[in-house]
């Protein structure tokens, strides 16, 4: 005979360590969380920083900068798009995506069309070769990432995106001018 416990393991835990245990599917408390983060901060900014010096060091096999790179991401993405608003996604400032958009026009990575909706803000949408060479280097990528160990789950995945994806968030008011 089984006696039924109304209260799970992670509440006893909670109610006789306060702040200390926290049952896997119950919300972190705010002080709790902020450290819980600022773990995940210190991760993301040397994985940032690697990503991005990978990038660079392939820069003379593909000729794509990490800005240029970040470009042809968006308009696969999200097709044709202004400068402002390509600096609004990625929290650039308008005159480092210009640039970005300038060498990548001057490879002939994108072109630049006029905007029915705003005589001001250009079009940039890829062209056939841009499609192909940001298509060459995810597909590396790709390549290179299936050798991450560590048997991750679609639900380890799906987490770690959904938490970037609220810090994300928090910081989307960022001025970046």
């Amino acid at each position: 005979m089984t006696t039924k416990v109304p209260y799970g393991l992670g509440y006893w835990q909670r109610r006789c360590h306060p702040g200390q245990v926290n049952d896997a599917d119950t919300p972190l408390a705010p002080d709790d969380l902020g450290r819980r983060l600022t773990e995940v901060f210190a991760l993301v900014g040397p994985l940032y920083r690697r990503v991005q010096r990978k990038v660079e060091q392939a820069e003379p096999i593909e000729g794509l900068s990490v800005g240029v790179r970040a470009v042809l991401d968006l308009l696969l993405a999200h097709g044709p798009m202004t400068v402002p608003q390509m600096g609004r996604a990625q929290a650039l400032s308008r005159q480092f995506v210009q640039r970005m958009v300038n060498d990548a026009a001057t490879r002939q990575l994108v072109e630049i069309t006029p905007n029915p909706a705003h005589q001001r803000s250009s079009l940039i949408q890829l062209t056939d070769d841009g499609r192909a060479a940001i298509t060459a280097v995810t597909t590396r990528e790709h390549a290179l990432l299936r050798q991450v160990g560590g048997d991750l789950t679609d639900a380890e995945l799906t987490a770690c995106k959904r938490v970037l994806t609220q810090m994300l968030e928090l910081f989307d008011n960022v001025d970046v001018n």
